[in-house]
Order: structure tokens, then C-alpha cells, then sequence
């Protein structure tokens, strides 16, 4: 068994601008949070499973947090979300949605299938700066992190 560790991010987000925003966000708050990014469901799982391009640990660490988009090609956050909540070596791992959608039924189903929190993308920057640093306060500096195995 090994702690999460506490800085390191997995960014779960296709839309590049986005990516931009949350990384320049981020770095206003906190520079020492290391931000790992992939663009779709199936390489958010790759990523979580360690195979593939992802297989090196050191180089891509289990995150301490997950900021999961719902709307992704490939496979969508809510398979991504239903299909980590499955996964005993890193359900634990916490998990906020963080999308464009306030869809009733997204918000439901997220927090049917465990996430954490489900946040909905401000459209100005500040307003996003000031979300992210409301998350970093809260998930990275007082949170208190699980945790996760990393073998049977």
C-alpha cells in the first residue's frame, strides 16, 4: 500500500482552451502542483491502470486528486467515473467533476456513482481562478488523502 501523493493532479479534459485556463489557474495558486492531462476517457483509464504510454509510475504517478470532464470523446466521465468507483486499488482516490454541464442528470448520476464533488466550469477566467483556488484549498492543502494499492 502506498499514500496517494499530495501534489499531483490528473487532469481528465479535452478541450485545450480549457486545458490552458485550469493549467494558468493552477499555477496562480500553487506552482508546485504537478498537472497530468489526457484528453479521453480511454486514456484516463490507461493512465489509472498504469499500461500503455502510462506504465511508468515515476513519470506519471497515481493522482492525489482526479478533476474529471463529464462531456469526453472515446468514453465519457460518467464511464469514467462508474468504471474507477469499480476499481478496488484506486476508488479511493477523489474524484471532482468539473464540466460545462448542470444537466440534472449528470449531477445526479456523478454523485450516484460516487464522485466527490461535481463543479461547473465558470465562463470568465477570474471566476475559474478563484474556483481553482477554493479546490486547492480544500482538496489539496486540507484534505487528508487515502490510501491506494498499487498491486494485489
Amino acid at each position: 500500500m502506498v499514500r496517494v501523493g499530495v501534489c499531483s493532479v490528473l487532469l481528465v479534459e479535452d478541450d485545450s482552451n480549457d486545458v490552458l485556463f485550469i493549467r494558468r489557474a493552477f499555477l496562480q495558486v500553487n506552482a508546485n502542483i504537478e498537472i497530468h492531462i489526457v484528453k479521453d476517457g480511454d486514456a484516463a483509464v490507461e493512465y489509472l491502470q498504469g499500461t500503455g504510454e502510462f506504465s511508468d509510475r515515476d513519470r506519471y504517478p497515481l493522482p492525489s486528486l482526479i478533476l474529471l470532464d463529464l462531456k469526453l470523446p472515446r468514453r465519457s466521465g460518467i464511464e469514467v467515473l462508474h468504471w474507477i468507483r469499480q476499481q478496488n486499488k484506486i476508488k479511493r482516490i477523489p474524484v471532482v467533476v468539473l464540466t460545462s454541464s448542470r444537466e440534472r442528470l449528470d449531477v445526479d448520476l456523478s454523485y450516484d456513482l460516487g464522485v466527490n464533488s461535481y463543479l461547473v466550469k465558470p465562463v470568465s477566467f477570474d471566476d475559474l481562478s478563484g474556483m481553482i483556488e477554493a479546490l486547492n484549498a480544500y482538496w489539496i492543502q486540507l484534505n487528508e488523502y487515502p490510501t491506494v494499492a498499487l498491486a494485489d
